[in-house]
């Protein structure tokens, strides 16, 4: 019994097919591609999972105090003025 039910003679015969099909100088190009391919889209799915699992972990930590420094108050208005324009948030030193 060969893969998922096919015999030998069956996945002999594919593999003939594809050769055919394909050709010899092709098959590497191929084959390296599709793992590529694969690679990619396993490092992908471990990234996606890597961000949902992130939030999660974040849940038990303590957040800032309203009146801290990261808290709109605290922020100088040019800062605020950028925020609200969605532009990115600079930190500044001055009070």
């Amino acid at each position: 019994m060969g893969i998922g039910g096919l015999g030998m003679w069956e996945i002999l015969l594919i593999f003939l097919m594809v050769l055919l099909l394909f050709g010899a100088k092709r098959l590497p190009e191929i084959g390296s591609s599709l793992g590529k391919g694969i690679r990619e889209f396993k490092s992908s799915i471990r990234d996606i999972e890597k961000e949902i699992k992130l939030p999660e972990e974040r849940k038990g930590l303590h957040s800032p105090p309203a009146s801290g420094p990261g808290s709109r108050s605290a922020m100088s208005e040019e800062a605020v003025s950028r925020e609200d324009e969605g532009q990115p948030r600079r930190l500044s030193t001055d009070g």
